[in-house]
């Protein structure tokens, strides 16, 4: 093996070592009596790992897949749901009285496997299995399960677990979704077996939106679902007799990570993992305004747009906050309360309604008899806790009682949209009108207006180079710059860099104040600067101290700027300037890595995926300026410290001036 292998497979090693995250774990899969788990420990099967996780301050007992499987955190199953500690290290999971028990900080059980039998605690064992599936059994020999995690699904449905009812033990195994993505407990969509033998969907366990059909035995397959002909995934197996109903499957290729689970938005998603860092997602319903009320009361569902859901016009979001983290069931309040159809408002008028075209109608109509449309409008009007009416003709009037749920904006041209008329209060909807009205005389006076200020900006711009040109040509002469050239967009010096000027870094940098101050390493400060059009940026300031000349700093500005690479920090452009040289970088939101290693609250945010994706970005880096770049250099001061993240924590090299060109 030649020096050049050896130095590669140090250097492998190096970024390994450097990444891993030291987390406490037991050597097995299982919880005996005499064992306890806290904190950051875990018990790990083959594809699942069993521990703490945190959600926004609040920590769980749950299952997720390892991250050699899956790359990203991807919870399968929750224990204490709908009750969270505050604190892991204080909390233990352990074996109680024959039980598993959650016991909080302030040692309260707050999640239980609620067993009644009488086996010696002291034999029982909780044991992850390589299936997903946590199980207590009464002793290591023991192949009768006490209980298993795989009875009380939350919202993900593994391999090898039944959703059904047992008619023996009374017990059915419901899938519900996450309140939202932030929050495991329940929320209003749920997936259950009917006694009909049909997979149901149902929204606040009452009302069903979608629905299976029977199950086929010779075809193998559910009625409505024909689609599951063309399946090569999943081997399915449907079981129905005087014990009970379920359906179970497993996979064709069992080293596939590939779970059902039940959305947040509603549908049930089958995944498919063909690398770990990816999955390839199958939804039913595949339209997700097809799901029930998914934009909750007065919101409307629109796939077309990049917004899912909206609140109708009049209307503004009940919370913002669950909106924020795809939790739209709240859905929208009255931004003006109804006056009523027996009093009038402050202005001397009824409660009228807006007219919305090309909008599918709500859930729950009642259709009404009448001859007209006014007669429509007035049946409605007169009705306190009618919200909205349609009209279409001669007795086709359909009005709807309380809130509008299951609303969707449709395209001009379909021929399922009708229209819509919404009650609002008068006040509210003189306010939408004179809005729309006034809207073309707004945008003629801020047309001329920006005319006018953008000729005197051109005018008082031009003025301002001719007095800043003759300074500029000084500061050329003085540096032995000849090559710079200040046009009227921005001088471009032979480098094609940007060049800015003094005042503009000043400005950027509330003239090199303290509080903008990033750091300082051996070139110089670094400060935290806003450019004019709120564009972030580092801003290097060469040190007298550094030991580095104009001529020194010319020559490494050349260099870095014939180096553009993604893995690179790039470099924007320069201020040579009186006594000042200084650069200016693309600022990196996410300061250096060593912070997110050795930071003890930081180093939670970096998983393995991250991690792995940081190794990746700062090889190809590394292998740019090495191999591929138009010059040849060796970093020489690579470390945790010279390595920025940027806003989505992907790697940049830093500090190549202190590398050799070849």
């Amino acid at each position: 093996m030649d020096d050049k292998t050896n130095t590669r497979l140090v250097f492998i090693v190096f970024l390994l070592c450097l990444f891993l995250e030291s987390r406490i774990s037991f050597a097995a899969d299982t919880i005996t009596a005499n064992q306890s788990l806290s904190g950051d420990q875990t018990i790990v099967s083959r594809d699942f790992e069993l521990g703490f996780f945190e959600l926004d301050g609040r920590h769980y007992i749950g299952t997720w897949y390892s991250d050699r499987v899956v790359s990203a955190s991807t919870i399968v199953w929750v224990a204490n749901r709908e009750k969270p500690i505050s604190d892991r290290f204080s909390s233990v999971l352990k074996i109680k009285d024959g039980n598993l028990v959650l016991f909080n900080e302030a040692k309260t059980p707050v999640w239980s496997t609620h067993l009644t039998s009488t086996t010696t605690s002291a034999s029982v064992q909780a044991v992850l299995l390589d299936s997903g599936n946590l199980v207590l059994r009464a002793h290591s020999s023991s192949s009768e399960f006490l209980w298993q995690s795989f009875d009380h699904p939350t919202h993900t449905w593994l391999p090898g677990a039944k959703i059904g009812f047992n008619n023996i033990t009374n017990q059915t195994q419901i899938l519900t979704s996450w309140k939202n993505s932030r929050d495991p407990a329940p929320g209003l969509y749920s997936l259950k077996l009917d006694r009909s033998n049909s997979y149901i969907l149902l929204w606040n366990r009452s009302k069903q939106y979608v629905t299976t059909g029977y199950w086929n035995a010779s075809s193998n397959i559910f009625s409505l679902r024909p689609e599951m002909r063309l399946n090569y995934v999943y081997n399915y197996s449907f079981v129905s007799n005087e014990n009970g109903s379920y359906l179970t499957y497993s996979l064709y290729d069992p080293k596939k990570a590939s779970p059902f689970l039940i959305s947040v938005s509603g549908q049930v998603q089958q995944l498919i993992w063909l690398t770990p860092f990816r999955p390839w997602k199958m939804s039913e319903p595949r339209q997700q305004c097809a799901v029930y009320a998914i934009c909750g009361a007065f919101g409307s569902c629109n796939e077309k747009s990049g917004v899912l859901c909206n609140c109708l016009m009049g209307f503004e979001q009940k919370s913002p906050r669950d909106w924020a983290l795809q939790d739209y069931s709240g859905g929208c309040q009255r931004k003006t309360n109804l006056q009523c159809g027996n009093s009038t408002s402050v202005i001397g008028t009824k409660d009228q309604f807006l007219e919305m075209h090309s909008m599918s109608m709500p859930e729950n109509e009642l259709h009404v008899k009448v001859g007209s449309a006014k007669k429509c409008e007035s049946i409605c009007l007169n009705n306190c806790s009618c919200t909205a009416y349609a009209y279409e003709s001669s007795n086709a009037c359909s009005i709807w009682i309380g809130d509008l749920l299951g609303v969707q904006e449709l395209v001009a041209d379909d021929a399922g949209g009708r229209t819509l008329y919404i009650r609002l209060a008068a006040s509210e909807l003189m306010y939408l009108k004179n809005g729309k009205g006034d809207a073309d005389k707004r945008f003629l006076i801020i047309a001329m207006v920006s005319a006018a200020a953008e000729l005197l900006t051109i005018i008082f711009c031009y003025f301002l180079w001719k007095k800043r040109l003759g300074k500029r040509r000084t500061q050329r002469r003085k540096y032995g710059v000849t090559k710079i050239n200040y046009g009227a967009g921005g001088g471009k010096n032979e480098t094609e860099l940007p060049l800015f000027g003094l005042k503009s870094i000043l400005n950027a940098t509330n003239n090199f104040s303290e509080a903008n101050k990033l750091g300082e390493g051996g070139f110089g400060p670094v400060y935290k600067g806003i450019l004019p059009e709120l564009q972030e940026v580092a801003i290097k300031r060469l040190s007298k101290k550094s030991g580095q000349g104009h001529q020194e700093f010319m020559n490494e500005l050349k260099l870095i700027a014939k180096l553009q690479h993604t893995s690179l920090v790039r470099l924007l452009g320069c201020c040579i300037e009186k006594e000042e040289m200084i650069l200016i970088y693309e600022y990196m939101p996410n300061r250096s890595l060593d912070k997110f290693l050795f930071d003890p609250l930081e180093k939670t945010e970096l998983d393995w995926g991250k991690r792995f994706r940081i190794i990746e970005g700062i090889a190809q880096g590394l292998l740019y300026i090495h191999k591929y770049s138009r010059l040849k250099i060796i970093h020489r001061d690579l470390k945790a410290s010279n390595v920025l993240l940027d806003g989505s924590m992907n790697p940049k090299n830093l500090r190549l001036w202190n590398g050799k060109d070849f």
